[in-house]
């Protein structure tokens, strides 16, 4: 019996292994910067030997869009397809919206990458590109569904063409470095950021 599964267990691990150098990456990443991190210590945290790193990323930034890819991209996906599918409100959808990307994107992995590009992007261009590229695209893309989905569903008080869905998720990169540079208590929860977003977003702050 232990023969037969020990192939099998041998074979899991090779297919997971691209997963778990990302891990390991995304842990020296949080602790070093993406300046700080070599490929050597990401191997060494890994577990693996270094020449195996790079037969799955050839460079460090390599290693950044498999991150990016598969931590902020798969997101994003999801997101489109939840906008796509959904039947409630645009309040409600907006709240489900918020609500997966602060605890999938901004709370986990995702959060270190958008630290990496806030902190390091000026000397670091090409990561600020790549990420345009493959993930912040797919995000503005995702946003314009949902404006053009409350128009058509009557919602929207303005053309949903007069809205700058960058300035919608704006929030979401200060939630993602709050812990850096504001004090721990002052933000709040999760919960309380979601619930302020939202009412800034669906209510604005006059009075009506």
């Amino acid at each position: 019996m232990d023969v037969e599964q020990g192939p099998r267990r041998r074979q899991r691990r090779k297919e997971a292994r691209p997963s778990e150098i990302i891990d390991a990456g995304l842990s020296l990443f949080s602790e070093h910067g993406f300046a700080g991190t070599r490929l050597e210590d990401v191997a060494k945290r890994a577990g693996i030997a270094k020449g195996t790193v790079y037969l799955y990323f050839p460079s460090k930034e390599a290693l950044f869009e498999a991150a990016v890819k598969e931590r902020i991209v798969s997101n994003m996906d999801a997101m489109g397809q939840l906008v796509a599918s959904f039947e409630g409100t645009t309040a409600e959808l907006l709240r489900r919206f918020f609500e997966t990307i602060y605890t999938h994107m901004m709370e986990g992995d995702a959060g270190i990458l958008m630290r990496i590009l806030i902190g390091e992007g000026a000397r670091f261009p090409h990561l600020i590109e790549l990420h345009r590229k493959i993930a912040m695209q797919r995000g503005l893309e995702t946003m314009k569904a949902m404006l053009k989905r409350a128009e058509a569903r009557g919602e929207l008080r303005i053309p949903a063409e007069d809205i700058d869905p960058r300035m919608i998720v704006a929030p979401l990169a200060l939630f993602a470095i709050a812990k850096d540079i504001f004090p721990r208590d002052s933000i709040g929860t999760r919960e309380d950021f979601i619930r302020r977003h939202c009412d800034l977003m669906l209510n604005g702050m006059l009075a009506r």
